[in-house]
């Protein structure tokens, strides 16, 4: 079959797929009310299923809540932070398992193997057309692209800031990020692991509760600590009466690591000094060689999903012999903004773009769960507040207040006048 009919029968999938979405809308709508003898048991049935159909087609291809489970983004995104995700932003990518349970990701609730999903009809990738595409530093929703035992759009959701784009060069140099040759911008609240030397005498836990460092502990009894800490705050522990030294913790140039990508003993790479590399874009050629295969390998064989097998004679994709190869997708470098302390790009490689889920837009709530204060649990200067390349700024609480407001009194006014006019 030949690439455009290949592409033809896609799109025609996809359309076929919305166009029985909406179909089963409006037959759920007609039946709704046609029926004009209902049972309450039978409305609220009908309210229940109405409300996840639609709850369904909002969360797939408009914007779908997240939650922070983990550390890797801090002190941009904190653990606790509950988060809306724009699929829109990107482009929707239309469900490729679209048989599932509603709700579910990839388990049942209240399972921890069950499957919430079959594979009995698959959808090949495709994505609707987006506001835009993604850049430099936006904050990503993406299945993370190590777990091939399940479908990729059920794989586990990971949440990183994209740092290199298709056909960016990338390195990193003493821990600072290099796109293109020149200095990356870096998040404001970006953390390293840093040394901290006392002069033997301890710090308050108050002060770096206050401080918001939760991550490190006291190294020795002779006043060593390894705390994890944006700028602002080394800058403000360095200024402490006790503190004799202060210096970010960066492995050093030359010493290899076997556990990051692409685990080539020929590139002594580690989370601090990594690259450089160039990142694939869709339709660029490369050459192919014993050297750079272990770059590429896992693209080829895995998210490209051909053959590939290496030979005395060479290097065989599809039982050719391959001097060079063209990629068909684009690829993403993801790291978290907590460098030393996120499982990332650096780690196990490049995210294909049919694994991007959405863009992170803002955080609605943001729960404080080591708050022993049951009024201090919510991080009230986190809540409806938008995220940009810095972490969250701009709240919108407050006209999310009179909105809400506003619609709520004004639905008053009216049934309190309709009364009026029915008496």
């Amino acid at each position: 079959m030949s690439k455009k009919k290949s592409t033809q029968k896609k799109k025609m999938n996809i359309y076929l797929f919305i166009f029985l979405c909406i179909i089963t809308l409006g037959i759920f709508y007609l039946f709704h009310k046609s029926d004009k003898q209902k049972t309450p048991l039978r409305e609220w049935g009908d309210a229940i299923l109405f409300a996840v159909i639609a709850a369904t087609f909002i969360r797939t291809f408009f914007i779908e809540a997240f939650t922070i489970p983990t550390s890797s983004m801090e002190k941009s995104l904190l653990i606790g932070d509950f988060l809306f995700v724009s699929k829109i932003s990107y482009g929707a990518r239309v469900p490729m398992t679209p048989i599932s349970f509603p709700f579910a990701h990839h388990t049942m609730p209240f399972t921890e193997s069950v499957k919430s999903y079959s594979e009995l009809i698959k959808i090949p990738y495709f994505r609707l057309p987006g506001f835009g595409t993604i850049k430099n530093n936006d904050v990503v929703v993406f299945n993370y692209p190590m777990e091939d035992f399940r479908p990729v759009d059920k794989q586990e959701n990971y949440i990183k800031r994209c740092v290199g784009i298709p056909g960016d060069k990338l390195e990193v140099k003493q821990g600072i990020l290099y796109i293109n040759d020149k200095m990356a911008d870096m998040p404001e609240r970006m953390q390293w692991k840093y040394h901290v030397q006392t002069d033997g005498s301890d710090f308050n836990p108050k002060t770096l509760r206050e401080m918001q460092v939760t991550e490190g502990a006291q190294t020795s009894n002779m006043g060593d600590y390894e705390l994890t800490l944006t700028k602002e705050n080394a800058e403000k522990i360095k200024s402490f009466g006790n503190v004799v030294h202060i210096e970010p913790m960066f492995d050093k140039p030359g010493v290899y690591a076997e556990y990051i990508f692409p685990f080539d003993p020929q590139r002594k790479w580690n989370v601090d000094n990594y690259g450089a590399l160039t990142i694939p874009k869709a339709g660029v050629t490369v050459a192919l060689d014993r050297g750079n295969l272990p770059i590429y390998k896992r693209l080829i064989e895995v998210y490209e999903k051909n053959k590939l097998e290496i030979k005395e004679a060479g290097i065989y994709i599809n039982d050719a012999l391959a001097t060079s190869y063209t990629f068909k997708m684009n690829y993403y470098f993801m790291m978290g903004d907590n460098r030393h302390n996120s499982a990332d790009s650096r780690f196990w490689g490049f995210v294909p773009e049919d694994h991007i889920v959405g863009k992170a837009v803002f955080v609605w709530l943001s729960l404080d769960n080591n708050s022993t204060s049951i009024f201090n649990k919510v991080r009230w200067s986190r809540v409806f507040v938008s995220i940009g390349n810095n972490g969250v700024s701009g709240s919108f609480l407050l006209p999310v207040l009179l909105i809400g407001g506003g619609i709520y009194f004004f639905m008053r006014y009216r049934r309190k006048k309709k009364e009026s006019q029915d008496k």
